[in-house]
């Protein structure tokens, strides 16, 4: 019996020497000859498999390419131009009737500039003509005419022209006017004017509407643009403020991001629940393997953490940790961040969403591009993004998927479920969602943590509520009341400074080599 004994306890160690920097990350203690004797040999768990429940039209909207982030976009803040052209089939008898048909709305002025319009149209191209109605650039909807675009002038050179402009005021009245222009460059500085007075845009989207309005009228002339079928849903809100380039406003080491940028994969996803366009920036760990299986570590606000990425990717190499699938998720490089807003809308106010988007779409995608272990992945948050983890966590069990074991849940900024918006759910909030009355325990494992200093950084947005360290102790003793797998760290720092001190250390003790 010793000698069998002995024979285990060798080969004990020798799986757990090998185990050291393995996919799984995690390593334990040799246990004791008695533990042997009597412990059955475990039999390894099924892995975790995720059902992708994305629509036909989330999924033919994800593009996974190479990292994007270090492109410089141009001074208007496009870094492509793709031209794409609903063409509208028109006859000039049926277009002059509906004029005559509403003669007494138009001026006279008016009336002879559409007439005289049409009649130029049908000189050149006759009765039946098409003509460029709804004009895409990159996708975004240019509301401008464009010179060789108009039947009558599909071969403007850039000289002088003129056509009959009908639009709505601010009043929401609609209005007419007849334009000449002596050149194309007359045209773009009416274009400026226009947008100023009318649409109240910046200089920045001003040049950038007149840079879409060049960018149209040149695909025409050169032929280098494509055909959308007729009667295409276009989306008109998709207009210029929503198209400018806020790349720049990522932080990140240059540098850091630029040694590993051959390690990382760029996705742009959207979501039909939400709206809205995500760009996930997924790091590989040194020497990845498709064929391994690895843990995923998922970030929320990749705007600043994808700027971490570098550093915990170096951990791994130092062999300071084992190798884990780094996941970031932010908005589209064309979506603004401007003081919380569309954050606290998406992690507080919309969670339940965003939470179906990662666990129903996103994290299976994931899963069917790259071997991951569910079991012993983790999903962090931290102020808004820890009231989201802490939604996530305690909802988890109302789903199939189960795509996080652990959970990082940082200085949760709970005071903002008492704002006055529907759907917030405070009393929920307060008793963890009901998670406790549908289980008899948490089956997750929950890293808790926050900074000493921090409860002043934000005293004028508690309203009588409790505060941040006083909303993480409450939850601490609720979670310790069910004897909830939780750990706990205080950081001697403000709201959040710790966090990459905080995410390095996590990745070495949760994932050690």
């Amino acid at each position: 019996m010793k000698k069998i004994i002995a024979i285990l306890l060798s080969l004990v160690t020798l799986t757990s020497m090998s185990a050291c920097c393995s996919s799984s990350g995690i390593s334990g203690n040799s246990p004791s000859s008695e533990q042997i004797q009597t412990i059955e040999p475990a039999k390894p768990s099924e892995p975790i498999k995720l059902t992708n429940k994305m629509t036909e039209n989330e999924r033919a909207s994800v593009d996974k390419h190479s990292l994007t982030l270090l492109d410089e976009p141009n001074k208007q803040g496009l870094t492509e131009h793709k031209v794409s052209v609903e063409f509208i089939t028109v006859n000039v008898d049926d277009t002059r009737e509906y004029f005559e048909n509403n003669r007494d709305n138009m001026t006279d002025e008016e009336y002879e500039a559409a007439m005289s319009e049409l009649k130029k149209t049908e000189e050149k191209v006759g009765k039946t003509y098409s003509y460029g109605s709804n004009i895409l650039v990159d996708g975004y909807y240019v509301y401008h005419r464009i010179p060789c675009a108009e039947p009558c002038y599909s071969d403007y050179d850039g000289g002088q022209f003129g056509f009959y402009h009908t639009f709505t005021d601010q009043n929401g009245e609609p209005k007419t006017e007849t334009l000449s222009f002596e050149s194309f460059e007359d045209y773009l500085d009416w274009i400026r004017e226009f947008d100023a007075e009318h649409f109240g845009y910046s200089e920045s989207e001003i040049e950038l509407d007149t840079e879409l309005v060049r960018i149209a009228n040149e695909a025409f002339r050169s032929g280098n643009y494509e055909v959308l079928p007729e009667g295409t849903d276009i989306d008109y809100s998709m207009s210029i403020p929503g198209h400018r380039d806020y790349r720049s406003e990522w932080e990140y080491d240059r540098d850091a991001v630029e040694a590993i940028k051959d390690s990382v994969d760029e996705i742009s996803i959207y979501d039909d629940e939400l709206c809205l366009t995500f760009t996930v920036h997924v790091t590989l760990p040194p020497n990845y393997d498709k064929d391994k299986t690895y843990p995923v570590f998922f970030l929320t606000d990749g705007i600043w953490r994808f700027g971490n990425c570098p550093e915990l990717r170096k951990c791994m190499e130092d062999g300071e940790a084992a190798p884990v699938i780094l996941v970031s998720l932010w908005y589209s490089y064309h979506i603004a961040y401007d003081k919380g807003y569309p954050r606290y809308e998406h992690l507080v106010i919309e969670r339940d969403k965003l939470l179906d988007f990662i666990t129903d779409n996103l994290m299976p995608y994931i899963g069917e591009n790259y071997n991951i272990d569910c079991a012993n992945s983790t999903l962090y948050g931290h102020s808004d993004g820890g009231v989201f983890a802490h939604n996530a966590l305690f909802k988890s069990d109302k789903y199939e998927n189960q795509p996080f074991g652990n959970y990082i849940i940082g200085s949760p900024a709970f005071w903002g479920l008492y704002y006055d918006y529907p759907g917030l759910d405070p009393e929920g909030y307060e008793n963890d969602y009901g998670y406790f009355d549908r289980n008899d325990r948490l089956s997750k494992n929950v890293f808790l943590c926050a900074g000493s200093q921090e409860d002043p950084d934000y005293a004028d947005k508690y309203n009588g509520r409790p505060t941040t360290l006083e909303g993480v102790a409450k939850f601490k003793e609720r979670m310790e009341s069910h004897g909830a797998d939780l750990s706990y760290k205080l950081y001697d720092s403000h709201h959040y400074q710790y966090i990459p001190e905080m995410l390095v250390e996590y990745l070495k003790e949760k994932y050690p080599c």
